[in-house]
């Protein structure tokens, strides 16, 4: 008897737990209000993705991921929404140093590459093959990019991203999605970016080596570590660094250390 109370007990916490995560809603830290203040210009004539990144498909997208911006202290939880922000942002953004309201309100104002170098298709990977005529090139509030995300993000959240790729810049929800799913996901050998922001991240023997210590600068590696780390004082890596500031501060958070890569081994 004693045991089957243990288990009523248990099957009762966890039941309480999910659904508290479930039901979680972002909403509860990041109002519209506030989603405008950061983003102030995304709606401006001059932005390419004008009326597109609507706060309605940010807070839907979030509900499929409902350990984003849930995991942790209240301080953490906020850094971790933060840190999201700024990184889109930099991939996102359409400022420049003496735009107005400053180079960091400018977020969300493309939804995809603008002259793309290339179709982003790797060919030798036969697991996620591109298909004829299509590109993989950035998209969405992440800027999602290659065969290889394209592929796996669409079997996730239900699209075919090999064939269909444009959905990432035609559907805001489905653009939110990728960059939450790019933002939670591990892809062994990086960690989750919300693993890092959350404290969960223990790094191997190599990312020792390697100098990859938790903080938004390991956030930045996961992302473009290939073009953006490892190099000193590199313009890109400051970008992200001063959009993190800006929404930091915002949320009355502090950024915590390691904020640059320039140090760091990309992947």
């Amino acid at each position: 008897m004693h045991i089957r109370n243990m288990a009523l007990l248990f099957l009762f916490w966890c039941t309480l737990f999910c659904f508290a995560a479930d039901s979680f809603s972002i909403s509860s830290l990041v109002s519209k209000e506030l989603y405008d203040s950061i983003f102030l210009h995304k709606d401006d004539n001059a932005c390419p993705a004008k009326d597109f990144y609507t706060y309605e498909s940010f807070i839907k997208a979030s509900r499929s991921f409902p350990r984003f911006g849930n995991t942790g202290s209240l301080a953490m939880r906020k850094r971790e929404i933060a840190a999201f922000l700024a990184q889109i942002s930099h991939e996102t953004t359409g400022g420049w140093a003496t735009a107005p309201d400053g180079p960091f309100a400018w977020g969300l104002c493309f939804k995809e590459e603008v002259r793309p170098q290339s179709d982003y298709c790797d060919s030798t990977n036969t697991q996620w093959p591109c298909y004829p005529g299509k590109s993989y090139k950035g998209r969405g509030p992440i800027q999602l990019s290659w065969n290889f995300n394209y592929g796996p993000a669409g079997k996730a959240l239900g699209f075919d991203g090999l064939k269909n790729p444009d959905a990432v810049s035609n559907n805001s929800l489905i653009a939110f999605k990728t960059a939450f799913w790019f933002w939670m996901t591990e892809r062994k050998p990086k960690p989750s970016c919300h693993s890092i922001m959350v404290g969960r991240y223990v790094p191997t023997e190599e990312d020792l080596a390697a100098n990859r210590t938790a903080g938004f600068g390991l956030v930045t590696n996961i992302i473009n570590g290939g073009l953006e780390c490892g190099i000193p004082t590199d313009g890109r890596v400051a970008d992200r660094i001063g959009f993190f500031q800006r929404y930091a501060s915002i949320f009355k958070v502090d950024t915590g250390p390691n904020l640059d890569c320039q140090y760091q081994k990309p992947y």
